[in-house]
């Protein structure tokens, strides 16, 4: 299948991952931002979609204000809602796959141990709700569907938890961090492997289309990975690391409800994909030496 992959929400933080990924492994790749394509008008996407003649379509943008959108609800739906079925509706009219980024708020968190691609869906705010009825809609519009679930992303683009820690901690001698929510930091590193991987799988002939869920390999807390970023710092610069003092939920008030538990499985994604995300520790501190190396943290 000839064409390059096309990416809506190529400023983003997995947008611009996947195209210096691309970039750095000759893939060829055609991003579009938001001024070139807005993925809430359907004749842009279109129009895009004639232009570059692609062989696979990835949906990267989104809406990710997670507490924003509790008072921006209709923002949050048009990126969420109505940009997914845009794109997954003008992708199947060219009969092309589209990968579509999901997130672990479309859970509730009460399960025990890690959630599965099967497990009920039960979002707490508008983000989660937003991001699962997009999913719906990617589902009804497209049959040739990746939708990958991912969680706690982080990277070297973009404004992230890993690169608002590293900052925080250059300024304050405490940081005060949720130690009662428990996720799966993902590089966005690994999720542009997860990305060509599908490509790979979809091009030799194996359409394994359907829901996934790629996070980081391991499990730990805000606080815990707030520690690995703090502590890989204070080695890499020869300083004291910051102090990190483990807090509960709710000593940290936010305008959404998180998910206490957003640990995702995702075994089914390496089985049919031949890929699995890095050790989030080792990963982690990969990229915070890459960073400090680099003088790319943005505030």
């Amino acid at each position: 299948m000839s064409g390059p992959i096309l990416v809506f929400g190529a400023e983003g933080q997995v947008g611009r991952e996947v195209m210096a990924f691309a970039k750095a492994r000759d893939i060829e790749v055609a991003g579009c931002n938001r001024a070139q394509a807005d993925i809430t008008n359907f004749s842009a996407v279109e129009a895009a979609i004639f232009s570059v003649k692609p062989r696979l379509v990835l949906n990267a943008a989104a809406y990710t204000a997670v507490d924003r959108a509790e008072i921006e609800p209709a923002a949050a739906y048009t990126a969420n809602v109505v940009g997914a079925e845009l794109v997954a509706r003008a992708s199947a009219a060219q009969r092309l796959p589209v990968i579509h980024i999901s997130t672990d708020y479309v859970f509730d968190g009460t399960k025990i141990g890690a959630y599965v691609e099967t497990d009920p869906i039960a979002p707490l705010g508008v983000y989660g709700r937003t991001k699962a009825e997009g999913e719906a809609r990617v589902r009804e519009k497209n049959p040739r569907h990746f939708i990958l679930r991912t969680a706690w992303v982080y990277g070297r683009f973009g404004a992230n938890f890993l690169k608002t820690i590293l900052r925080l901690s250059g300024e304050r001698e405490e940081l005060r961090i949720v130690a009662d929510q428990y996720g799966c930091p993902t590089a966005t590193q690994d999720l542009a492997e997860a990305i060509f991987a599908i490509d790979r799988v979809w091009t030799e002939g194996d359409s394994a289309t359907g829901t996934y869920h790629f996070a980081g390999t391991g499990v730990t807390t805000w606080h815990g990975f707030a520690s690995v970023i703090v502590e890989t710092q204070a080695h890499a610069i020869g300083q004291r690391p910051t102090k990190v003092t483990p807090i509960s939920t709710a000593d940290y008030p936010t305008p959404a409800r998180r998910p206490a538990n957003s640990e995702l499985n995702s075994n089914l994604f390496g089985t049919v994909f031949g890929y699995r995300a890095r050790a989030w520790r080792a990963r982690a501190q990969e990229t915070v030496e890459m960073l400090l190396r680099d003088s790319r943290v943005e505030t």
